[in-house]
């Protein structure tokens, strides 16, 4: 009996009709595609990059959920040297064309020429009728007889599963068992990427379902399971173990997950790494010397807002008084449109500087701020003002913790969810006379407005910012 044969091979059978390009073609298209993920590009644009089609490159990013496969991401470790790659099976296909013999190609490559006879012979195109040699399907031929498909675990165990799912899609229950019926979340518009209408449930994180693993089953290790594995059953379609719309359950409500690559790169293109908060003056940092400032917006009702403005050694606040321009709320917003709000990035830097400049140099030494649109003129503001502007990283309120608490005592008179826009230049300098003169704890008890820097209470007392 003939063995190491593909059964095509023996049949004998006639010439059939050719499926087409092999998949693995596409391979080092769909590895480049992924590496341009990798660097925060869109799907679109790194398909186009990739050579393929944008519909091609977006059906690549929906069927993985958004995440590379493991052979094709950017960290996974190159083929073994101990199996013929793609390239040297081309090399094969250009000498077997040529005439070269089986032992001169082997000696070529370098390889046993047991190699090259058994891989001419298991791995050749069958489909025209005989045995031709083709790069690309022997390459498919040899990644399918490669597979070792491991079963996913959620799949194998039914009592994970459903531990598992009920606790991502479990419903809000009252006492009595009966089911509360929350409202409809629904997502609005694209700005914070691909998402869904969030389901009103329990919906405890992968995380949080992995880790109870561990206390409700102490002694059965069968009951284990990883919360990145939870993730790709849920957005990976070839896993396909649990429900997709389960993903509606995720507080994110994502449909697809993002790589972190995307968030990571979402920086403004105004900061640049001379005025980020690590190059701020160390002085700042001990509160050794007033005139370092924490700025921040708070935000209400419509889009209003109120400026704030944060002295780090006294806890000295002006508020910035930002009012409505002309033409909001009487249309549609318009895309990319003027900022009518009252606090786009002119309105800001003016309300900024005019409080500001009054101040003598020393207590002028610097502001921090996040890194948020509204402090897209800060070139000007440092200019005009004489006050260098420094930026927060992503995502770290702490480090203007002095401003983020103010805000929070500011919340007592404008509180969330309020119109913002309806206090007058006299009222924000009532409120920030009223939190001026608040005895603080950090302050041995006294109050902002006692400042030990006699010039910059004499100065400030009573000051509110307004755009005029």
């Amino acid at each position: 009996m003939t063995t190491g044969r593909r059964k095509s091979e023996r049949s004998t059978r006639r010439k059939l009709r050719s499926p087409g390009r092999p998949g693995v073609a596409q391979r080092f298209e769909r590895q480049h595609f992924w590496a341009l993920i990798a660097l925060s590009l869109p799907s679109e644009e790194a398909a186009v990059r990739a050579g393929v089609s944008q519909p091609v490159g977006t059906r690549w990013f929906r069927e993985a959920g958004g995440m590379p496969p493991s052979h094709l991401a950017p960290s996974a470790p190159p083929p073994s040297r101990r199996y013929l790659c793609l390239k040297e099976r081309e090399e094969i296909a250009l000498l077997l064309a040529r005439g070269v013999g089986l032992r001169e190609i082997a000696r070529r490559l370098g390889r046993a020429a047991s190699t090259i006879s058994r891989e001419v012979r298991r791995n050749a195109a069958t489909r025209s009728g005989g045995f031709d040699y083709r790069a690309t399907t022997a390459q498919w031929h040899a990644e399918r007889a490669a597979r070792r498909p491991k079963p996913a675990k959620l799949a194998m165990n039914s009592a994970l599963r459903q531990y598992v799912q009920d606790r991502l899609s479990g419903q809000i229950s009252r006492p009595d068992g009966s089911v509360v019926t929350g409202p409809d979340v629904v997502w609005k518009g694209r700005r914070l990427g691909p998402r869904q209408p969030r389901r009103w449930a329990m919906a405890w994180s992968p995380e949080q379902i992995s880790s109870r693993l561990r206390i409700d089953f102490p002694g059965d290790e069968t009951m284990r399971i990883s919360h990145e594995a939870i993730y790709q059953a849920l957005y990976i379609q070839g896993r396909g173990v649990l429900r997709r719309e389960l993903t509606a359950c995720l507080r994110t409500g994502r449909a697809l997950r993002v790589p972190r690559a995307r968030t990571a790169g979402r920086g403004k293109s105004f900061v640049t790494p001379e005025i980020m908060i690590s190059e701020r003056p160390a002085e700042a940092e001990d509160r050794a010397v007033p005139g370092h400032w924490e700025g921040d917006l708070i935000i209400g009702l419509g889009r209003s807002a109120i400026g704030t403005l944060v002295e780090r050694q006294t806890r000295f606040t002006m508020l910035l008084h930002l009012p409505r321009l002309p033409g909001h709320g009487e249309g549609p917003r318009i895309k990319n449109g003027p900022p009518l709000a009252g606090h786009g990035a002119e309105a800001v830097r003016d309300a900024i500087q005019f409080s500001i400049a009054r101040l003598p140099k020393h207590l002028r030494r610097s502001l921090s701020w996040d890194q948020g649109a509204e402090m897209a003129r800060h070139a000007e503001l440092t200019v005009a003002a004489d006050l260098p502007v420094y930026f927060c990283d992503p995502h770290s309120p702490w480090q203007r913790g002095t401003n983020e608490n103010t805000n929070g005592l500011l919340r007592q008179y404008f509180p969330k969810g309020t119109d913002l826009s309806l206090h007058s230049p006299d009222d924000l300098e009532a409120v920030a006379a009223a939190l001026n003169g608040r005895p603080r704890k950090t302050l041995a008890w006294r109050t902002p407005a006692e400042a030990p820097d006699a010039v910059f209470a004499n100065a400030e007392a009573g000051h509110v910012a307004t755009t005029g």
